[in-house]
């Protein structure tokens, strides 16, 4: 069973229900997911969330609940649980990114986590999290996240805290592989720094971390061709995007 969230990029001839039907899921989920509406015109090359089933994605914010989320997009928090894989009910974190099965999107319609708002930040509050000259190995992609690497061979090299916070968590993604997840915050809201694929992790769980300071090194853990970060920004805006 496919657990993991994937872009899709639109082919000629595509609509939303064919691509619904490739799938497996409901059309309502692909509408949410991408904030689009059974009006929408989707095009060639257009990228679109595919939610591995039928449901509504959501991100944590500040003060959530597992119980609070499933009454209000009608899942059911066993499932929830089981499908995310969570510890216990209780484990969540701000910035976790959740699939609810079965979930229906509230009327009147929510802007999904997607389309949040976001707290803005400088240009340069965030450092880059690898040592030049480096290399962007992958634009903009799921979730708001930039490929770095370097030329020749970047397995090994640092990985370096993109602004100072507190280490949120640490583990194991079966796609992202080996993970640090940095909370920082910013004008009174939590942003979270993501980084995946690291060969190893030098930090641990509600450490502080200052700008700069390594927090693991590249690798290829989880799904990756190739050694690379892969670095997210979640509730802002990810400065290396262009």
């Amino acid at each position: 069973e496919r657990k993991e969230i994937i872009e899709y990029i639109v082919e000629s001839g595509d609509t939303l229900s064919s691509i619904a039907a490739k799938y497996d899921i409901s059309l309502d989920t692909i509408l949410w997911a991408n904030d689009l509406s059974s009006k929408s015109i989707i095009k060639p090359d257009q990228k679109l969330i595919i939610l591995p089933i039928s449901g509504v994605l959501y991100m944590v914010k500040r003060n959530d609940t597992l119980s609070e989320i499933a009454e209000i997009y009608k899942g059911e928090v066993g499932e929830i649980v089981d499908f995310n894989e969570l510890s216990s009910e209780g484990d969540i974190y701000i910035g976790d990114i959740l699939v609810i099965p079965g979930g229906k999107m509230p009327p009147p319609p929510k802007k999904s986590y997607y389309a949040a708002p976001q707290v803005p930040i400088g240009s340069s509050y965030f450092m880059t999290p690898v040592s030049s000259p480096y290399v962007i190995t992958q634009g903009l992609h799921w979730y708001n996240a930039i490929d770095f690497s370097h030329a020749g061979n970047a397995c090994g090299k640092p990985v370096y805290v993109a602004a100072g916070g507190m280490v949120q968590k640490t583990g194991y993604d079966r796609t992202a592989g080996n993970y640090v997840r940095i909370s920082h915050l910013i004008a009174g809201e939590e942003v979270i720094t993501f980084y995946g694929h690291l060969s190893s992790i030098l930090v641990s769980q509600n450490q502080k971390v200052s700008q700069g300071d390594i927090i693991g090194y590249i690798g290829k853990t989880g799904y990756a061709t190739g050694c690379h970060l892969h670095f997210e920004v979640r509730g802002a805006k990810n400065p290396f995007a262009k």
